[in-house]
């Protein structure tokens, strides 16, 4: 591409990552093509909306579709750059390792639109070693010489929902170049808008990094779930310990909870284990921690309902973390599946729109237990008071160590501090 001409970028995936970068590149002075295989995402973008929430894309976007610089489509377009932003989820194998068919599936659509001169990134998180031995030989199989004529390259965003469009532009960015010329050219492309420092490395170097900044915090919050375990056992006040641990200037143990969600904590160890299973131990082990977390609610659930049948739980949250309206893998999904097998489940969560979810009022009404289970900031000033006069027994069970006292209000909270303390109720 000549410089001084405006650059052309085709986003293949218009998802909570894919959507966001064509935004950016496209408020930036791009030509920007967005594709999705959903017709809906396509004809609401296309109109100036979008159907994810996140602070500021919406507008963002619409200002960018007014502008003409940005428009989708269910087809690529010739393009001097490609992004691949496409689900990795796991297969159902034994390992659960990266299941690779949406990202060869993008890679092979854009394969009749690609020109000699391109750079193709994929921004999709991906098992260490697959940009070098699953990607590269599809274009090289077309005709393409990696590195000369067609440059490649693994980009993984490092962004928190929430606050993507200020992470995508001022967080480092790692680029992973199947050649030095291939991360040259990716660099590039993200010079565009990124103001934070771009690190260029190799390509197995970039999915292996980024794989382990998920899996460094998964192993990290499972470390935090099991000292819960431990302390019911031992009836020790959990949050009290984890308080005091933390007064030491280089100790940081986070806050257990019901489970790790996403796409990525919930997602990207399993990638490892799978690519050395008999040496990602611990990774492993801190994996099998956090999904046993939604069995380990349930039957604090049970313990303290004392196993009463026809009881209603309302549960206020669903997504796997505050503030968004993300539900992929969240660990409170398995925990509601489970309860409606003994209980009446109602949920509240108002960043989810779900034609079985119901209002606050519903939810709480005859309720015998409030279940938190994300920690949304609209939890936090509710009126306790009034919901405890109308619920059947007046019980909450904070999962996300959120909500303080309320023992004048005539509301129980149990959370993993006094959870021990209910142990008599059995």
């Amino acid at each position: 591409m000549e410089m001084g001409l405006i650059m052309k970028i085709c986003v293949i995936g218009l998802g909570y990552i894919g959507m966001p970068t064509a935004v950016m590149f496209a408020s930036h002075g791009c030509n920007v093509i967005g594709v999705d295989v959903s017709e809906h995402v396509v004809q609401s973008l296309n109109i100036g909306k979008i159907v994810i929430e996140e602070p500021g894309l919406e507008e963002l976007a619409k200002r960018c579709v007014e502008d003409g610089t940005l428009k989708a489509s269910l087809l690529p377009e010739v393009a001097d750059a490609f992004i691949i932003a496409v689900p990795t989820p796991n297969k159902d194998d034994e390992y659960k390792s990266c299941d690779l068919k949406y990202v060869l599936q993008a890679v092979r659509s854009i394969l009749p639109y690609v020109r000699k001169g391109n750079t193709i990134i994929i921004e999709s998180t991906i098992a260490p070693r697959t940009t070098n031995d699953e990607v590269k030989p599809v274009f090289e199989e077309a005709g393409f010489t990696i590195g000369k004529d067609l440059y490649l390259a693994h980009c993984p965003e490092r962004v928190l929902p929430g606050k993507i469009l200020y992470e995508l532009e001022n967080n480092n960015r790692i680029i992973g170049g199947i050649t030095n010329e291939c991360s040259k050219h990716a660099e590039e492309v993200y010079k565009v808008f990124v103001k934070g420092e771009l690190l260029l490395t190799e390509a197995k170097v970039a999915e292996l990094s980024k794989c382990m900044e998920n899996t460094f915090r998964d192993v990290n919050i499972s470390l935090a779930n099991e000292l819960a375990k431990i302390c019911y056992e031992l009836d020790i006040n959990c949050l009290d310990v984890i308080a005091l641990a933390n007064k030491h200037p280089r100790v940081n143990i986070h806050q257990p909870g019901p489970g790790v969600g996403g796409h990525c904590l919930a997602i990207d160890p399993y990638f490892i284990c799978a690519k050395a299973p008999q040496t990602a131990k611990l990774i492993s082990l801190a994996r099998s921690i956090n999904k046993s977390m939604p069995d380990f609610v349930v039957d604090k659930v049970k313990m303290i309902l004392k196993d009463q049948d026809e009881a209603k739980i309302a549960v206020f949250g669903v997504t796997y973390k505050g503030n968004i309206d993300d539900i992929r893998e969240s660990p409170a999904i398995e925990i509601v599946t489970m309860l409606e097998e003994s209980y009446k489940v109602a949920v509240y969560d108002p960043h989810v729109k779900n034609p079985n979810y119901v209002s606050l009022l519903e939810a709480v009404t005859d309720a015998d237990m409030i279940l938190l289970l994300a920690d949304h900031n609209e939890f936090k000033n509710l009126d306790y008071k009034q919901i405890a006069k109308v619920m059947k027994q007046p019980i909450l069970f904070d999962t996300k160590n959120m909500i303080s006292t309320q023992e004048e209000y005539g509301l129980e909270i149990i959370n993993y501090g006094n959870l021990y303390q209910h142990k008599n109720t059995q």
